[in-house]
C-alpha cells in the first residue's frame, strides 16, 4: 500500500535531483517543496560532486513528516531530527537519511534567500 505522503502532488514540478524526489509548488515569492530522501541517501554521497561545495549551502525550514535525518556540522555537532518535527538547518551541512524508510520533509524555500528571510545565521553556531 503506498502511503499518500509519497502520491504525486497536483500542480506541483517534480524533478529528481542526486536520487532526491523533489516536489515544488509556487507560493507567492515563496516556493513550497516536498523533498523525498531515499533510505541510505547521504548529501556528502549523493550531492557534493554535482554541487562542487564541501557542505549544502542551502537554508533548510520545514516540517519532517516521515523518517529520520541527521545533519553534521564541520565542528563535529550532528542534529537528529525524527519525524514528526519541525526542522532549522542552516547553511553549511551534510544530512544522512537513517534507517529503511524515505524521509520526507515539506519546506517553505525562497532560494539563496531563505536563510535571509528567516532570520537565520548564515551558518551553524552553539
Amino acid at each position: 500500500m503506498k502511503h499518500p505522503l509519497l502520491d504525486p502532488m497536483p500542480g506541483a514540478e517534480t524533478r529528481v535531483v542526486g536520487g532526491v524526489q523533489v516536489d515544488v509548488v509556487q507560493a507567492g515569492t515563496a516556493r513550497v517543496k516536498r523533498m523525498i530522501y531515499p533510505p541510505g541517501f547521504s548529501w556528502s554521497k549523493d550531492l557534493k560532486a554535482a554541487m562542487g561545495t564541501d557542505y549544502c549551502q542551502h537554508a533548510h525550514v520545514g516540517f519532517l513528516a516521515q523518517g529520520e535525518i541527521h545533519v553534521h556540522y564541520p565542528d563535529g555537532c550532528v542534529e537528529k531530527f525524527r519525524a514528526p518535527q519541525a526542522v532549522a538547518v542552516p547553511p553549511g551541512h551534510d544530512g544522512v537519511v537513517i534507517g529503511n524508510e524515505p524521509a520526507v520533509m515539506i519546506e517553505v524555500d525562497f532560494g539563496n534567500q531563505t536563510g535571509d528571510k528567516f532570520g537565520m545565521p548564515d551558518a551553524h553556531r552553539h
